[in-house]
C-alpha cells in the first residue's frame, strides 16, 4: 500500500493521483472502496466503507458500532442512519478523508460515475418534447392525513418518493425539498389535478407520463419487490 491506496488487481476507476490522499482506498474486481462517514452534532461521527461501482451505483457498509446490523446502505440511507440533523443532502453530508480532512462527496471525484449514470438515465426516458416521463405523485402524512406532492423529474427525486412510499410512518416534516409541517394547508383539489404531464396539464395518466419502471425510478440497491423484479428483468 502506498499513500493510502491498496495496490491489487482490482478495477481501476480512478487514477492513483486522484486517490492518493484519500484514506482506506481499496480496489475490488468490480468496484473501489474508501473510508467514509457522516457527522451528527448529537451522536458524532458514523463511519463506514463506501463502494463505488462503474455503473454509478454507490453502496455503504456501516461500521458505526461493532456488529451494526444495517448491512449495505445507499448514501441517503446511511445519512439518515447516522442521525444527521440536516438529512436529505447526502452528497454534502457524507464525507471521505482526503489529505487528513473531511471532504464532502460532492467535492471529490467519487461521484463521477454516479453523476454520469444519472444524466444518462434522465436522457433515456423522455417524452417527445424532452421532459422526463414521470408525473407528480402524492403521499399522505400519517399524522395529519394531508396529501403532499412529490415531483419525479430526477433520480434523486424518485428516490425520495420511493422511500416515502415505503415508510409506514412518513410525515410532512420528512419532505426534504419543501419545508412544511402538518400545520401547513394541503394543496387545493383544483391544484392537485395538475400532475406535470407533458401531453396534457390535467392528465390523469397516459403513456406520456406513467412509467412502469426505468433506471430513474427503480434502484438496484433496493430490496423491495418492485425494484428487485425490475433489476432482475433488466439483466435477462
Amino acid at each position: 500500500m502506498a499513500n493510502g491506496v491498496e495496490r491489487d488487481c482490482g478495477l481501476v476507476l480512478f487514477s492513483d493521483d486522484e486517490l492518493r490522499e484519500m484514506s482506506g482506498v481499496k480496489r475490488g474486481p468490480d468496484h473501489m472502496e474508501v473510508t467514509c462517514g457522516c457527522t451528527s452534532h448529537r451522536y458524532g461521527d458514523a463511519v463506514g466503507r463506501l463502494r463505488v461501482f462503474v455503473n454509478g451505483d454507490l453502496e455503504i457498509t456501516c461500521e458505526c458500532t461493532p456488529g451494526c446490523q444495517e448491512g449495505k446502505l445507499t448514501p441517503a440511507a446511511f445519512e439518515k442512519h447516522s442521525g444527521r440533523e440536516t438529512a436529505r443532502k447526502w452528497k454534502n453530508n457524507v464525507w471521505v478523508i482526503d489529505n487528513g480532512k473531511k471532504v464532502p462527496l460532492c467535492k471529490t471525484v467519487l461521484l463521477k460515475y454516479h453523476n454520469e449514470a444519472s444524466k444518462s438515465a434522465n436522457g433515456s426516458h423522455r417524452s417527445n418534447n424532452g421532459r422526463v416521463c414521470h408525473h407528480d405523485e402524492f403521499v399522505s402524512c400519517t399524522r395529519c392525513n394531508k396529501e403532499r406532492r412529490f415531483r419525479l423529474r430526477t433520480k434523486e427525486e424518485c428516490q425520495v418518493y420511493h422511500d416515502a412510499l415505503a415508510d409506514v410512518n412518513w410525515k410532512c416534516a420528512d419532505l426534504p425539498y419543501d419545508k412544511i409541517t402538518c400545520d401547513d394547508e394541503e394543496e387545493r383539489a383544483s391544484r392537485r389535478v395538475y400532475r406535470g404531464c407533458s401531453r396534457s396539464p390535467t392528465c390523469q395518466g397516459c403513456t406520456s407520463c406513467v412509467c412502469f419502471g426505468c433506471e430513474i425510478c427503480r434502484f438496484s440497491d433496493c430490496s423491495c419487490q418492485t425494484c428487485t423484479d425490475f433489476t432482475r428483468n433488466a439483466k435477462t
